[in-house]
């Protein structure tokens, strides 16, 4: 057997299958979690853990795209590789941002989203633009959708000692996730990966039913 070369600085699993680099198959816990009667979830991990890379196998798993799952333990315990509606949201991108910027840049990834479903005329806030694109990738598929959030607590962790400013990113950031609970009816499962734990900001006090992760 060829020695498989390690995937240094890829975060991205469909271009690790296809180059064949080396990949530690964590699937069966991907597997379980997506077949729990939980669907809200969470990763608190350090830097250069392997969130991002776990993000983007869900987006792979969620979106049925079963040939990147070859020879992996999920081959085997996947029946069905039903293809679900996936909203990605990467909040790296927002380190080192004051108010306005945070929300400039919301705006930004949000439409990123919004161009993949057709909105044209997005609502005017954050938590709006996220109901309606919930509302939208449910309604044109007609089945519930899948949230991927890497890196939520990203905007917030430069000025955690700033009490003043780390109130104002806090609140942009809590309008921001609060569809999250409103929509949970349109909802298959949502993941978020982040540094600190949630009550360290404090921004999901609403979901109280959410899980931690273990993988």
């Amino acid at each position: 057997m060829a020695t498989k070369l390690y995937p240094l600085g890829i975060q991205t699993f469909e271009r690790i299958r296809e180059e064949d680099k080396l990949y530690i198959d964590k699937t069966e816990y991907i597997y379980r979690m997506a077949h729990t009667n939980g669907k809200y979830f969470f990763l608190s991990r350090p830097r250069r853990f392997g969130k991002s890379l776990l993000i983007s196998t869900f987006k792979n798993y969620f979106e049925g795209k079963r040939n990147l799952f070859k020879g992996l333990a999920i081959e085997k315990l996947e029946k069905e590789w039903t293809a679900y509606p996936v909203l990605h949201f990467d909040l790296s991108g927002g380190k080192h941002m004051e108010k306005d910027q945070l929300e400039r840049y919301l705006g930004f990834i949000l439409e990123m989203e919004e161009k993949k479903w057709g909105i044209t005329q997005p609502q005017i806030d954050a938590n709006n633009r996220l109901t309606e694109l919930i509302y939208t990738a449910y309604e044109k598929t007609g089945k519930q959708v899948v949230v991927l959030i890497d890196e939520y607590d990203a905007p917030m962790l430069d000025v955690a000692h700033e009490q003043e400013q780390l109130d104002a990113l806090r609140n942009i950031m809590r309008n921001f996730f609060s569809p999250l609970k409103f929509c949970e009816a349109k909802l298959r499962f949502v993941f978020l990966t982040g540094i600190t734990k949630f009550s360290q900001v404090s921004i999901f006090s609403e979901l109280n039913k959410i899980g931690r992760a273990h993988v």
